[in-house]
């Protein structure tokens, strides 16, 4: 099921931008709000073209939701213990650099109010 979410929005993917350059594109406040496509029928053409569009659109935000509720758990422990070993990495990766990490940082304390240390 996941794998077929997934190459439903490839295709659905690849069919928005063909869709998208196909449609006409409109110059300087919309071609004066669409009157311009009223010429010769263009007018039902583009009316399709922005639902088709529309309507991929929203079947992409779908699929994307019901590829994640069917992503098998496996999937996802994988995915986040390569994402923990990342992280772990990376902070190793830091602290070989000497870069100091918020924990190595000793605490300061601010001078007592008794003491000067000017004389």
């Amino acid at each position: 099921m996941y794998i077929f979410c997934i190459v439903l929005i490839l295709i659905a993917s690849v069919l928005i931008i063909l869709t998208v350059l196909a449609q006409n594109p409109k110059s300087g406040m919309a071609a004066n709000f669409g009157a311009s496509n009223q010429v010769m029928g263009v007018r039902q053409t583009s009316d399709f073209l922005e639902k088709f569009t529309w309507g991929l659109a929203m079947s992409i935000v779908v699929l994307s939701l019901i590829a994640t509720m069917a992503m098998p758990s496996a999937k996802i422990s994988s995915s986040k213990s390569a994402l923990e070993r990342e992280i772990q990495q990376s902070v190793e990766g830091n602290q070989n650099f000497g870069l100091p990490m918020p924990t190595d940082v000793p605490a300061q304390s601010a001078p007592a109010a008794g003491d000067s240390t000017t004389n």
